[in-house]
């Protein structure tokens, strides 16, 4: 069992890709993790919202496998406090499925990725930019399974 982060576009931001190499280096530790980058369309100048959300769910659908278990990370999603979060992972590891994590771009996500997604999660009632949502989501992935682990790094 392995999780996967899907992420549409490339981090650009030097702190961004920093801390969220720290939190992927940690969480290599507990568990095969990966990052999988979707290419940012081009020439969208031209499209509608909902093109460019039809166009980025076909790639994103095209990189999860059938037996992948999809979970969106998604404004809209559940919100968790960390304890409530680390509970959540364990119920999903119990189906001994691959996970996959996905933040979508700047307009959210198709309809047919919506209907492939078995759980939707959000971060926050705030909305933050895709290229943060990456650390903070490993962070937080990070302290789940330390939980999970029964270790000090989270504190209640």
């Amino acid at each position: 069992m392995r999780i996967t982060l899907l992420t549409v576009g490339k981090t650009d931001i030097k702190w961004v890709s920093e801390g969220l190499e720290v939190y992927s280096s940690r969480l290599r530790h507990y568990i095969p993790f990966d990052i999988k980058e979707i290419p940012e369309l081009k020439n969208v100048s031209a499209l509608s919202r909902d093109q460019i959300k039809t166009q980025e769910g076909k790639l994103i659908l095209k990189s999860v496998k059938d037996s992948d278990l999809l979970i969106l990370l998604d404004e809209r999603g559940r919100e968790f406090r960390s304890v409530e979060f680390a509970d959540f992972l364990q119920k999903k590891f119990s189906q001994g499925r691959d996970i996959v994590f996905v933040i979508g771009g700047a307009y959210g996500f198709s309809p047919e990725v919506y209907d492939r997604a078995e759980s939707m999660i959000s971060l926050s009632k705030m909305t933050f930019s895709h290229q943060m949502v990456r650390t903070i989501f490993a962070e937080q992935l990070y302290r789940a399974l330390t939980i999970m682990k029964g270790e000090s790094y989270h504190h209640e």
